[in-house]
């Protein structure tokens, strides 16, 4: 069985076209997986952030509510000590 040079370039037409689809195929195949890949890390990460933010807001507003309480206390001493400057300084 001899080959002729139409049947060589057929050939080689028909394999480069199993090639490009092949390639083409695994391609699209490999963008799937890598788009969800992508996905289930920013699901991951979206979920560990809004837990941390979440964790940082309770703590800020624990924060906030003893400086509240601390701001409370400097301004009844404040208070004592102006009651007291004035005491002394009118006394004299």
């Amino acid at each position: 069985m001899t080959v002729d040079d139409p049947q060589v370039w057929t050939l080689i037409g028909v394999f480069a076209a199993v090639m490009l689809g092949g390639m083409t195929l695994m391609t699209s195949q490999l963008s799937r997986v890598i788009r969800a890949e992508v996905d289930r890390i920013d699901g991951t990460l979206s979920a560990r952030i809004d837990r941390i933010d979440d964790t940082l807001s309770a703590r800020i507003d624990g924060l906030d509510a003893r400086l509240g309480r601390i701001e409370t206390k400097v301004d009844d001493l404040d208070r004592e000590l102006t009651n007291l400057a004035t005491r002394f300084w009118r006394s004299q």
